[in-house]
């Protein structure tokens, strides 16, 4: 899919519809997985820079609670903000994009290993219902979200292994990821990581913390390899 940058101070199109109640006004939360998902789909293309009138104008909010969106998506280094100069999306390149695998390599591991010793049966049943979101999305071609949900149940998967460092550290590495993997695969039928994913958990759920850490493993060497080979 090529990338086309939008107009700069202009509204934003094509974003999908605010479903909410009528009279109120979006929030943080309602805004935040729209953006993300315009990002990772390109209508909103690396290194366009953003401002906080035109995604106001968008959304129909203030610029505070734009800024609050920005702000989020700058902890997740999906974004570079600057002082004084307009947000920006940011444009891994290989080094980084190396660097980033590798760290949460490390982490997942330790992560997988911890989910084994400690998930619940509602927690098992959380993550399956999040991949079946991630499939149906992936079924319907709808490429932003379905990053974005591949990439949320990695962080899932690190709120159920109870250790509030590890979860923050991947939560400033799994969306730029996402960011990552948009900019690089084709489509979203190229990464069919659902099945990985309920390999993992099929795991998990049974305990075998070696299969785990094994499955989790060949997951993220498949995403480098992917990846890499487009840089």
């Amino acid at each position: 899919m090529t990338a086309h940058a939008l107009p700069r101070d202009l509204p934003i199109t094509g974003l999908p519809a605010m479903c909410l109640v009528a009279g109120k006004k979006p929030s943080v939360n309602d805004i935040y997985p729209r953006l993300f998902d315009a990002i990772l789909e390109q209508r909103i293309a690396p290194s366009t820079r953003l401002t906080e009138e035109s995604l106001g104008q968008t959304f129909g909010v203030s610029r505070s609670v734009i800024r609050r969106v920005l702000a989020k998506l700058s902890h997740q280094h999906v974004i570079i903000l600057r002082p004084n100069q307009r947000a920006q999306v940011a444009a891994p390149d290989a080094q980084q994009t190396r660097q980033i695998l590798e760290a949460r390599r490390l982490t997942e591991i330790t992560v997988v290993q911890l989910a084994c010793a400690q998930a619940t049966p509602m927690q098992i049943r959380q993550l399956r219902e999040l991949i079946a979101r991630e499939r149906d999305c992936i079924e319907r071609d709808q490429r932003g979200p379905a990053i974005r949900l591949s990439g949320e149940f990695h962080l899932q998967l690190a709120a159920m292994a109870g250790n509030a460092p590890l979860a923050q550290f991947l939560n400033s590495l799994v969306p730029l990821t996402s960011l990552i993997i948009a900019q690089y695969e084709a489509q979203a039928s190229s990464y069919c990581a659902w099945q990985e994913h309920v390999a993992i958990v099929d795991a998990i759920e049974q305990r075998a913390s070696g299969i785990a850490v094994n499955l989790m493993t060949r997951h993220l060497d498949h995403l480098e390899t992917r990846l890499l080979k487009h840089h």
